[in-house]
């Protein structure tokens, strides 16, 4: 029977998270991997170091907008009905709570390292031999290179930047007042140190506490007092006027060197009862009492990233994970012959991203190929793809690309990368005016006997082979002449004033990607209105987009049946009787970062699936160039709607949020299902059903390039 029931939806501030506290409770879901007793130790000293710097970016980015808002006289009304100094406080009041927990979990992690022989050591009780090479190491690396600042009537406070570890030192001398000093930890030397031991067990030192302890070398006639570590935390905002920018690139650089001196939002400081240390902080940093955090252990374990790769602790980390040799492309001699008789879909990092990479490296060597353009987003230090592209135009192709000189964090990687390219002779471009291009496209066009033939990658991650490897992305193939002509659109109206087509096949945003989101929502409600069901899955790693909520939430009030696998932020409260009963919300946190879209509509039973670089937010649908394309070939539809429902059936690494917010660990009763573990060993036994090795399958298809 047609499902005629009435739905009068409102932006009800009941029906709504705030997105802030929302992504705090991520970032508690990350932490927590770090409380995994199964894992290995250093897997999860590893989710202290990503918790830690997911805050850090958390608070010189979304924390200082807010406290710039308060201050700027802004004090609106977010759709969860929070104002901007109701945020703030409940912000702060759940991030006290979970560095505590962070610091509780590492004290953890800490002594079971020490039952393990591996021991972050107090200099005093290290032995004879430590403490004399420890010196040394002091006197020999480290006091040529700090520099003790004084902080008096004649010696105002430094200017400290953005994330610097610094110790604030109090002194006495004989019948003068105390005063006090601070001296930069510094960053060009090893956070972490080892120091010789006479047995079988490895001895760590902070380079802090190193400093601390030997620190009187640099204060003759001074007696220490008190030595406490401080970190401080600046806004990091970039603010770039496009407009009247007469070079990009330049203004972009201009902007990184203010990002350094931006206005202190936090505090670090280690525990101490240490009053006057703590208060000269807060009074030169002009930093209000609730932004401080007192610490109990190291500051900044983002240190324990490097920390990780330390030689020797290999068996305290998971076994090597190789991605694979995509089974579409097994005995492929030639990449283009293969791409031209069908698309190609690759699942990484289970899959190889050596293919998108020998792509571009082919095209350079090709003969046949005249002409390369792509989207760079975010690349890797040493990208092979730049070298490529590169190599390309120094062997006299048009290359064509576009570089985002403002992807967060990655702008001076982005600089450089940019400059290179147009010294090789690329045609570097930046994008359209006040839009980031967030896209994903590579285009490769080719002199063939019938003519001229494009070829085309899209996909839902960065050209960026490192993250490759830890993040999970698709990417597709095509030779399709309509994708190739919807390529080449594309391209050109990034590179000049060309007014964006009428597309064959992709949806750009921010023109159109919003409509077809919710036109394609609008088919489901109509058949579930029919009677003929409505079914949706969409994965993600963000919701926060009010129009789309509101908009699924009149999905599931007509009976459409709606999963949602999001990742980090999610404004949507679902499970509200008459509002989103129909909708389910999980999160998959686990070994690799869940970072595809993708997008599944079943449309009475002609299912739709599509890809894109998109998440649903306002920035993605508003303020950045995306993409959101079909999936095509029957079997390629097959296989992703197959990962999505392993993805829902995913019981080891899976939360699932409750109607009031908060997140439950899946069910894990039945069936252990691990989805990222299913889709590796899928991946290796497809290798395995094939009887052969991986060398023996990458070797035909890079023979052609040697």
């Amino acid at each position: 029977m047609p499902n005629s029931k009435k739905c009068d939806i409102h932006d009800n501030p009941e029906y709504f998270f705030n997105r802030e506290l929302s992504w705090l409770k991520f970032n508690r879901r990350v932490l927590g991997e770090a409380d995994v007793k199964t894992k290995p130790l250093l897997e999860r000293l590893k989710f202290i170091a990503i918790t830690s710097s997911n805050l850090d970016e958390f608070f010189m980015i979304r924390f200082a907008g807010l406290k710039h808002q308060l201050e700027s006289g802004v004090n609106k009304v977010d759709a969860a009905g929070l104002s901007v100094r109701q945020q703030l406080v409940c912000i702060t009041e759940d991030t006290h709570e979970m560095v505590k927990l962070e610091y509780k979990y590492l004290k953890s992690i800490m002594s079971e390292l020490e039952s393990s022989d591996i021991s972050f050591g107090d200099i005093p009780k290290l032995d004879e031999r430590a403490q004399e090479w420890l010196e040394n190491f002091f006197n020999n690396t480290i006091f040529p290179v700090i520099t003790p600042m004084a902080v008096d009537a004649g010696h105002p406070f430094p200017f400290l930047v953005n994330r610097s570890l610094n110790l604030a030192v109090l002194l006495s001398q004989e019948k003068k007042d105390d005063h006090a000093a601070v001296i930069q930890v510094p960053a060009v030397l090893p956070r972490i140190v080892e120091a010789p031991s006479g047995g079988t067990k490895r001895q760590f030192v902070f380079l802090e506490d190193i400093i601390k302890h030997y620190c009187g070398h640099l204060f003759h006639g001074h007696t220490i007092k008190d030595v406490v570590p401080f970190r401080i935390t600046r806004n990091a905002d970039l603010s770039i006027d496009e407009e009247d920018a007469k070079d990009l690139l330049a203004e972009v650089e201009k902007s990184l060197r203010q990002r350094k001196k931006g206005q202190a939002v936090r505090l670090e400081i280690g525990k101490t009862n240490n009053r006057p240390l703590r208060e000269l902080l807060i009074h030169n940093l002009n930093i209000g009492e609730q932004d401080v955090y007192e610490i109990p252990g190291p500051l900044d374990a983002t240190c324990f990233f490097k920390f990780t790769g330390f030689p020797g602790l290999e068996h305290l980390k998971y076994s090597l994970v190789i991605p694979q040799p995509p089974q579409e492309l097994s005995g492929v001699t030639d990449l283009f012959d293969a791409i031209s008789e069908r698309d190609i879909l690759l699942h990484h990092p289970y899959e190889s991203f050596q293919p998108v990479t020998e792509f571009v490296r082919q095209a350079a060597l090709d003969p046949k190929v005249m002409a390369i353009k792509q989207t760079l987003y975010r690349v890797s230090g040493n990208s092979p793809i730049v070298k490529a592209l590169a190599q390309a135009a120094e062997n006299g192709k048009q290359v064509t690309v576009l570089v985002e000189l403002k992807a967060r964090f990655d702008e001076e990687n982005n600089i450089l990368w940019a400059r290179r390219l147009e010294e090789a002779g690329c045609h570097v471009i930046y994008g359209l005016v006040g839009l980031k291009t967030h896209a994903k496209m590579i285009l490769v066009v080719r002199q063939e006997q019938d003519g001229i033939k494009r070829y085309v990658h899209m996909g839902t991650g960065n050209y960026n082979d490192a993250t490759a490897k830890i993040y999970t992305d698709m990417g597709l193939f095509t030779a399709n002449e309509q994708f190739g002509a919807d390529a080449s659109a594309f391209f050109n109206v990034l590179s000049g004033y060309s007014d964006p087509p009428v597309w064959n096949k992709i949806v750009v945003a921010p023109l159109g990607l919003r409509e077809k989101i919710k036109a394609l929502i609008d088919r489901e409600i109509e058949f579930a209105k029919a009677g003929t069901g409505g079914r949706m899955i969409a994965k993600m790693n963000s919701l926060v987009d009010k129009d789309i909520v509101l908009k699924l939430y009149e999905a599931s009030c007509h009976g459409v049946k709606i999963d949602l696998i999001v990742r980090g932020i999610c404004v949507l409260r679902p499970g509200v009787p008459g509002v989103s009963e129909n909708i389910t919300v999980r999160s998959i946190v686990g070994r690799f970062l869940e970072h595809h879209r993708i997008f599944y509509f079943s449309n009475n039973g002609d299912e739709r699936i599509f890809l894109s670089s998109a998440d649903w937010m306002p920035r993605n649908l508003n303020e950045r160039v995306e993409l959101f394309f079909p999936i095509e070939n029957p079997d390629h539809i097959a296989r992703i709607k197959s990962i999505l429902d392993i993805t829902i059936a995913d019981n080891q690494k899976a939360y699932v949020m409750k109607k009031d917010g908060t997140y439950r660990r899946a069910d894990k009763r039945g069936k252990a299902v691990n989805s990222q573990m299913e889709f590796f060993a899928q991946a290796q036994s497809k290798n395995r059903a094939a009887d052969i090795t991986i060398e023996q399958r990458l070797k035909p298809l890079y023979r052609r390039a040697e």
